[in-house]
């Protein structure tokens, strides 16, 4: 990795296809960050992931289901979705959160 791509300013990051800011990644991990208003996860369906991922809420709150299992993210609670497992987020009021994925999501590379 070059020098200039070891850190990336959250303005300047690039927005995914779900609205998730791709922060950074390297070869083994990624980071992205979450700021969602109530309905925004109603447009995105119940999916599996090819990747591990954990998250941090840092405000707002969400509820997260894996596997049929409901879970209520707020503010301090962590999580993690285990890869290949089917899960769906319903954001209950206006949610920021941060989240790593190993390996990285849709392998982004910062500076590509």
């Amino acid at each position: 990795m070059k020098a200039d791509n070891l850190t990336v300013d959250t303005d300047s990051a690039n927005t995914g296809s779900m609205g998730e800011k791709l922060l950074i990644s390297g070869d083994q991990i990624a980071l992205r960050m979450w700021d969602e208003k109530p309905g925004d996860a109603e447009k995105k369906s119940s999916r599996m992931s090819s990747y591990e991922t954990v998250g941090y809420v840092i405000e707002g709150r969400a509820e997260l289901t894996i596997d049929g299992k409901a879970l209520l993210l707020e503010p301090g609670v962590s999580w993690i979705v285990p890869q290949n497992s089917e899960h769906s987020y319903r954001i209950l009021e206006p949610f920021r959160a941060v989240e790593a994925t190993h390996p990285p999501a849709r392998g982004y590379r910062t500076g590509q």
